[in-house]
């Protein structure tokens, strides 16, 4: 096991109350757990996710396979030109949502303040732990002790006083390791580490931000207000805070569900009204069926399209009143999708979803993608923000 605590010479100045977060991160956790299910496939390169004849992603990838440049979100048949001899596994939602359930337990009887992000990964507030006496990371590492001894399983963890410090510390030495940033270091500890660290800062931001002379964190923290502005609009505060090692987000133990989803990847594309129709009205089944269970109801309608070509865009309409309805939904996506049929142009992704949710405020994600798991042919991404990217 690993640990490291990240020790600076800067002065302590004042701040609001400090607090005690961590974010907890299990490792490759699909792969993991097939790996620990399966004795045979420990020390090699496994991928779960879709076959690579089918159009397949890469869901999960053991450490073992991204030694060969393998990451999540990457097509399966690029994923086996890198690491030829990997073990390919489809993917187990039920399996996955069960580990996840006994973990998440584990968290919840070290405080009640847990923000689960996904099946794999959490925020913990254990501000009232250390006011009694102990330290972040005796809590962190009495976490990863038990999750270990309970389930297998290795999680790192990352303690600050921030969510998005403790996220970027979670991830500085993984797998299977502890980084502590003392309270009042949080600048110093950011300042070396590149830019796309940061949470909030994509692929296309990093590149926005290079043409800007802007590397690190650092660099991206010792910024003016106006420039924030100029470059993050309406986000600038946030972005400034988190790159200042300062955002004081809280942990939300429950969260309003924003969106319910669903989408498949063709194993060819399909250009006609009579293939698309028919998988569309699927999709909507499951988005409505996913909608009723909760008591939720929606008015934005939602439907992503992805071409041959690999060109996204999403289309949306918003109705008069909010509605579950399996038909309504259907007879407003499909009225989005038929106008963007044309001679020649083919799609080889869909999706559907319904947003401005309409709820007695359930649900401990901010958006949902409906849990089914995939038909044959078609694979089911990582639970993501409606029609988000690929982390």
């Amino acid at each position: 096991m690993k640990q490291a605590t990240i020790r600076t010479n800067r002065n302590m100045t004042e701040n609001p109350p400090v607090r005690h977060i961590l974010h907890a991160d299990l490792d490759a956790f699909y792969a993991s757990v097939e790996q620990l299910d399966n004795p045979q496939y420990r020390g090699q390169p496994v991928l779960v996710g879709g076959s690579p004849q089918s159009r397949g992603v890469v869901a999960a990838a053991s450490y073992e396979a991204r030694k060969f440049g393998v990451h999540s979100a990457m097509p399966m048949s690029t994923a086996v030109r890198h690491c030829a001899h990997a073990v390919i596994v489809r993917p187990r939602f039920d399996r996955y949502r069960e580990m996840s359930g006994k973990i998440m337990d584990i968290f919840r009887e070290v405080t009640a303040l847990v923000e689960p992000l996904s099946l794999d990964e959490a925020y913990l507030d254990v501000t009232e732990a250390v006011a009694v006496g102990t330290t972040p990371a005796a809590i962190a590492e009495g976490i990863r002790e038990r999750v270990k001894r309970e389930t297998g399983l290795n999680i790192s963890v990352g303690a600050a006083t921030s969510k998005s410090v403790a996220k970027v510390a979670s991830d500085l030495r993984k797998p299977d390791a502890l980084v502590v940033v003392p309270p009042g270091e949080e600048r110093d500890f950011l300042a070396p580490l590149p830019a796309g660290k940061l949470s909030g800062i994509g692929p296309k931001a990093v590149e926005s931000l290079r043409q800007e002379g802007i590397e690190t964190i650092g660099q991206l923290a010792g910024q003016p207000a106006d420039w924030f502005l100029r470059v993050f609009g309406k986000r600038a505060a946030s972005v400034q805070a988190r790159a200042l090692g300062m955002d004081r987000d809280p942990v939300q133990p429950t969260r309003a569900t924003k969106s319910v989803s669903a989408e498949t990847t063709f194993s060819s594309d399909l250009s006609s009204a009579e293939d698309l129709y028919p998988e569309l009205a699927r999709l909507c089944g499951r988005v409505a069926r996913s909608l009723e269970r909760k008591g939720i109801t929606g008015k934005t309608v939602n439907v992503k399209l992805r071409l041959s070509d690999f060109t996204t865009f999403t289309r949306q309409v918003t109705l008069p009143e909010p509605t579950s309805s399996e038909e309504q939904l259907l007879e407003t996506a499909w009225g989005l999708v038929e106008k963007e049929l044309s001679p020649g142009r083919a799609f080889r992704l869909i999706g559907a979803g319904m947003s401005s949710l309409d709820h007695p405020g359930n649900g401990y994600a901010s958006d949902e993608r409906e849990p089914d798991a995939p038909p044959e042919g078609a694979v089911r991404q990582l639970p993501l923000p409606l029609f988000g990217e690929a982390p």
